[in-house]
């Protein structure tokens, strides 16, 4: 599948048309971002490691039973996708408390929860991604509550099946987001399954292996990206 006009482009990814009008081409970048921006580096081959642990993993979901936009991998960089109308709801789903969670509850970074908690961000840029309750929801028709349930039903089960999934390979889920969208009338996940958007520590050692490590600068970014990929492909 060739891609074509290009649509939109974030801070990681482009998308771009092609021959199907219902299917598009996700195309992952090298460039890195943090604090909504403020910080700005290019991680060694990112976009391609991101791409292919991300369509093992929604090769790994898709089997267990939940719906995603991926259809394919036609290269290192590219991830052949189902067209979403985006829902713009980012689904942030906690096991550990950490990063944001921890400054604003005032707990230590790695306190084990005593259930998972689910949060809601408004997904825009330029406003730094608010959090959001369904009040926000409802109010400004974000998205129709049915989709919300499904959505947060759906992120539960990613949870449930991507812990069990990375405990068997030495890896400890602590948090992730979600994106989803709609497509012929369904909720699917869409986005990406990676350590831009996932808290990864090792079971034994709790070395970081994500983002983190590019944002707070404690170095081999590119080595705790190749070992996610190397443990996912086992």
């Amino acid at each position: 599948m060739t891609r074509l006009e290009k649509i939109d482009e974030g801070k990681a990814k482009a998308l771009y048309t092609t021959g199907n009008p219902d299917q598009l081409i996700q195309y992952f970048k090298d460039e890195a971002t943090a604090f909504d921006g403020k910080k700005k580096g290019i991680i060694k081959e990112k976009g391609i490691l991101n791409n292919k642990i991300s369509s093992r993993i929604f090769r790994h979901l898709e089997g267990r039973g939940v719906k995603t936009h991926f259809i394919d991998m036609p290269s290192d960089r590219e991830m052949l996708v189902k067209k979403l109308r985006i829902i713009p709801i980012e689904v942030v789903v906690r096991n550990i408390a950490a990063g944001s969670l921890s400054k604003r509850m005032g707990v230590d970074e790695g306190t084990a929860l005593k259930e998972t908690i689910i949060e809601l961000y408004y997904k825009s840029d330029p406003l730094g991604d608010p959090m959001i309750n369904e009040y926000h929801i409802r109010a400004f028709g974000l998205a129709e509550m049915g989709e919300l349930r499904q959505m947060e039903t759906s992120a539960l089960k990613v949870d449930r099946i991507l812990s069990e999934f990375f405990v068997e390979r030495g890896i400890i889920l602590v948090d992730f987001k979600l994106e989803f969208g709609i497509h012929r009338g369904e909720v699917l996940l869409g986005d990406e399954v990676t350590p831009n958007g996932c808290r990864l520590w090792d079971r034994e050692t709790r070395e970081k292996l994500d983002k983190d490590r590019f944002r707070r600068d404690l170095g081999k970014v590119e080595e705790a990206y190749q070992e996610v990929l190397r443990k996912v492909m086992e």
